[in-house]
């Protein structure tokens, strides 16, 4: 217990320092209001703002995260594969079939179209 708690103040002394380096090292640059306000990935602040976004970019990203978190799943289980017992090859095969479920529904919805 005392040397997680030792650990946890090391890396609490050590992020600070971290951080107070950068503070005293970093290039000092004035702060505008345009350059600090939030802005989309790929818009220029300083061009127009209200340039249309496509909805299909966002979609494709969506599915895109949702896939990659259940692959991160599946990969541990097939690592492990001579260990396993029939109840963890039976749940593989069910979150094997929820993931192409998914995308047979992402398919039919035709969020994979990019004309239409």
């Amino acid at each position: 217990m005392f040397m997680i708690l030792l650990m946890t103040i090391i890396i609490i002394i050590i992020i600070f320092i971290m951080m107070i380096s950068n503070f005293i090292i970093s290039k000092k640059m004035f702060k505008f209001r345009e350059k600090m306000s939030p802005f989309e990935c790929g818009f220029d602040p300083e061009i127009n703002m209200r340039q249309p976004f496509s909805l299909q970019f966002y979609l494709i990203s969506v599915i895109f995260l949702i896939f990659d978190v259940e692959i991160s799943l599946i990969l541990p289980i097939i690592i492990s594969m001579n260990n396993l017992y029939i109840f963890m090859i039976i749940n593989l095969n069910i979150l094997l079939l929820l993931l192409l479920f998914g995308f047979f529904i992402e398919l039919k919805e035709g969020s994979f179209n990019w004309f239409k």
